[in-house]
């Protein structure tokens, strides 16, 4: 022991310290919206005007998000008798590509389920019925390529076509 003060000094080894984890800040691994439709349904209304019911997730809440639907839309107008015959002349054609738009508020989870329907054909106020009973208004409306479009986040979804048609079919 007298000679102790002879050796080399060493440091004492060093104890680790205690392990403390360290909290994370998660805001950059978090995405708070990411906009996704989870279904978009079409329909006819009685009216003969195109509904798309839809939902969309992933919004953040209370958010206000703007809506399109577009698509070809074109109706035919004529009348018919009750023998099946159609009036001469050009029966009246509408078309139209932007149907409806809307906006609404999501939801506290990031939601929205709603319905955008667009206003209904509009036949020409012209086209009148033919003299003589028996003639009935008919109708060949179709509605394709419609999308719906959230345009506030740029997602979008194709919804499906929908048509009807009241003229007879050809005599032969």
């Amino acid at each position: 022991m007298l000679l102790s003060w002879l050796r080399p000094w060493r440091h004492p080894a060093k104890r680790p310290g205690p392990f403390r984890p360290v909290m994370e800040s998660l805001d950059d691994r978090l995405v708070p919206a990411n906009p996704h439709f989870i279904y978009a349904e079409s329909s006819l209304a009685a009216d003969l005007s195109l509904v798309v019911d839809f939902k969309e997730a992933g919004l953040g809440d209370s958010q206000n998000i703007d809506y399109e639907l577009t698509g070809d839309a074109s109706a035919t107008f004529g009348f018919v008798n009750n023998g099946g015959n159609v009036v001469q002349g050009n029966p009246w054609l509408v078309t139209a590509e932007t149907l409806a738009t809307g906006t609404f508020s999501s939801d506290k989870n990031g939601n929205i389920t709603a319905s955008l329907q667009s206003g209904p054909p509009v036949r020409d106020p012209d086209l009148k019925q033919p003299n003589g009973n028996g003639w009935k208004e008919c109708v060949d409306i179709s509605y394709t390529n419609c999308v719906l479009t959230d345009t506030t986040n740029g997602v979008s979804i194709e919804v499906a076509d929908q048509s009807v048609n009241t003229f007879p079919p050809p005599k032969h």
